[in-house]
């Protein structure tokens, strides 16, 4: 009689490299690993090998590159949602994406459970169980860290050591980070104290501190079709080719790394770092654009669905009725968010240097400071008026009742 099969959502880290093996001696399965790549770079170099070393009878390995980019990142930039004021939402996106194909494999290979390596007090383990429940609701879900006896990332390492089992952290360099195309992250060890200043130059991985950055500005101009971004410098790319060259870009000018404490979904704060160099250009030129094309209601009312789209994003609520809807108010905003944008990159800021737009909503001839004939400045005494005729009814009320009270 066949085994039943789990599928481990696998990225051959620290946590999955030993689960293979844990699901080997706790359940009777056959593992079935599945590795989404959504931009992990290396990561993904010798993976079969070694979980098929380690117990898996298969590895899949599916580029998720630029479904990720195209029906996750995108929408989440034009809806211009940022957690927190701070968080570009980089692993909370992404999981969605691998926690689909998951699914989708699962059920082509009859698999009985799906695994995964989140720990109990993260949040990633309430974004791929959310997936799963709205794409697979008939699925086992399997989330070892719940359940099993290891209680630290020492114990995973002293683990691996076990059974000769290579992982890809040593507990003094033990830094849990997660990597895909649109972000970096970085938590533990001394990031856990808030007090602690971030060694940046043991950190960085996708770029350098502003310190180092160039000593002269560089500047790009980006063409955005719609809200989404389709060319640098007036060349043509491919949406995973554009994020990358805007990566490389804003990496070499020290762009995008955030010190961020956090309000985690199961009720903690955490703390660690983000270098996101290619997305905080991206969201940078979105804003500079919106600016210009947007009306004030609209513009005004966007920026409160925003903070609700980054919510749903970070909360794992991705394929609910509402985030589906906020995504369709969004589209229909972006309609006239097309123009180019020029940003000036030096040491880690990004400042605008400049914006054109065939939608855009400012006129020069109305808002001119010199003479012009557009505009009857004697109009703005009746605005005013009666703007302020709420004020100046219940300012002659307090008035009345103080004289009759003397």
């Amino acid at each position: 009689m066949a085994k039943e099969k789990v599928i481990l959502a696998y990225s051959g880290g620290l946590d999955t490299s030993i689960i293979i093996p844990w699901l080997k001696e706790n359940y009777d399965y056959e593992v079935i690993a599945v590795c989404g790549d959504v931009g992990q770079g290396k990561e993904t170099e010798g993976l079969e090998e070694k979980a098929l070393k380690t117990g898996a009878s298969k590895l899949y390995i599916e580029n998720l590159q630029e479904e990720y980019v195209t029906d996750f990142i995108w929408p989440t930039l034009k809806a211009h949602a940022v957690y927190e004021g701070k968080y570009l939402l980089g692993t909370s996106h992404a999981r969605p994406c691998i926690a689909k194909r998951i699914v989708e494999i699962a059920k082509a290979e009859g698999a009985t459970a799906i695994c995964h390596g989140c720990t109990g007090k993260g949040n990633d383990q309430v974004r791929f169980e959310l997936t799963i429940k709205a794409l697979a609701p008939e699925m086992k879900i399997i989330a070892p860290w719940r359940i099993w006896d290891i209680k630290s990332r020492e114990d995973e390492i002293d683990y691996a050591e076990k059974r000769g089992i290579p992982v890809p952290v040593t507990k003094d360099n033990n830094y849990s980070m997660d990597r895909n195309i649109w972000h970096l992250s970085h938590e533990g060890q001394d990031l856990e104290d808030p007090a602690n200043e971030p060694n940046l130059d043991k950190i960085l991985k996708l770029g350098v501190s502003p310190e180092k950055a160039p000593d002269v500005p560089t500047y790009i101009e980006i063409d955005f079709e719609k809200g989404i971004p389709t060319k640098i410098d007036g060349v043509e790319y491919g949406p995973v080719e554009l994020v990358k060259k805007l990566n490389e870009i804003g990496g070499a000018n020290g762009i995008g790394i955030d010190d961020i404490v956090e309000n985690r979904l199961v009720g903690m704060k955490s703390r660690g770092v983000y270098e996101t160099p290619g997305g905080t250009i991206l969201y940078a030129a979105h804003k500079e654009l919106e600016y210009l094309c947007l009306d004030k209601q609209t513009l005004h009312y966007k920026q409160e669905v925003a903070n609700k789209f980054a919510e749903l994003v970070y909360d794992g609520l991705w394929y609910t009725p509402l985030r589906e809807a906020l995504s369709a108010f969004v589209d229909s905003t972006q309609q006239t968010v097309t123009g180019k944008v020029r940003l000036k990159l030096y040491k880690g800021n990004c400042t605008p240097a400049g914006t054109t737009s065939p939608y855009s909503l400012y006129n020069e001839e109305i808002a001119t400071f010199d003479a012009d004939e557009v505009y009857n400045q004697k109009d703005s005494e009746g605005f005013i008026n009666l703007f302020g005729l709420p004020l100046k009814v219940r300012a002659m009320m307090m008035q009345k009742n103080k004289e009759e009270n003397k």
